[in-house]
């Protein structure tokens, strides 16, 4: 079988070392050599969300996070943004505030199904699979429902939530768009909205780095 030359860069403490290893694909994807690059990569990428989200500032100047915004809640901002445009800036204000105190909830989580990437996730990333949507298919609801109810508490100790709900009184868009309930539920349901902006803006922050940095340290693995 045709051999590759792997230049991995493993980095230990402060330092790196540079190891250069022959292997063909398909055997790397069953060493501790090939876990341990895409370990570290997810590592690098969950702790630049990580400082992102501990962030307000740069949490709201990331693009990657409003890209996530579920189309629910975008559809809510752009009617707001006619009724009262302070208060779309105010809710993502309030969620950029929620947002750092999810990060304690939401790293053990990933830190372990990170842990836990074996032999067949390293194939399916060999063969074209991202190694941020396998994390994702493994921690996506988990996440959401960890962070959820810290959410909801935050937006409603912020008073973002029922603001919302009267703001949006008069118009039918807010029931309509969550299930005609009562603006209670459709309050929490602000909340897990906001919830999966923030898990699905988390995975876009960790694939773009996984993108920028996966042709120098996942070559050998066919990327």
């Amino acid at each position: 079988m045709k051999k590759y030359i792997i230049a991995a860069a493993l980095f230990i403490g402060a330092g790196a070392v540079i190891i250069t290893v022959p292997h063909s694909c398909t055997t790397l994807a069953t060493t501790d050599l090939g876990l341990s690059v895409i370990r570290k990569i997810l590592r690098n990428g969950i702790d630049k969300g990580m400082g992102i989200y501990g962030n307000k500032e740069a949490f709201l100047q990331n693009n990657l996070i409003d890209k996530a915004l579920p189309k629910e809640l975008r559809d809510i901002n752009s009617t707001l943004e006619k009724i009262s445009p302070s208060l779309v800036a105010k809710e993502k204000d309030f969620i950029a505030e929620a947002a750092s105190y999810t990060v304690n909830i939401s790293r053990p989580i990933l830190d372990d199904a990170v842990n836990s990437l074996n032999a067949q996730d390293v194939t399916r990333i060999a063969q074209g699979t991202t190694a941020t949507q396998i994390l994702k298919e493994k921690t996506s609801q988990r996440l959401i429902d960890a962070i959820a109810p810290k959410v909801d508490e935050k937006l409603n100790e912020y008073g973002i939530a029922k603001t919302l709900n009267t703001a949006l009184s008069g118009n039918n868009l807010l029931g309509s768009l969550l299930g005609g309930k009562s603006s209670n539920t459709n309050a929490g349901s602000i909340s897990k909205l906001a919830s999966e902006q923030l898990v699905n803006g988390l995975f876009n922050i960790i694939e773009d780095y996984e993108h920028q940095n996966s042709k120098a340290l996942l070559g050998p693995l066919g990327k």
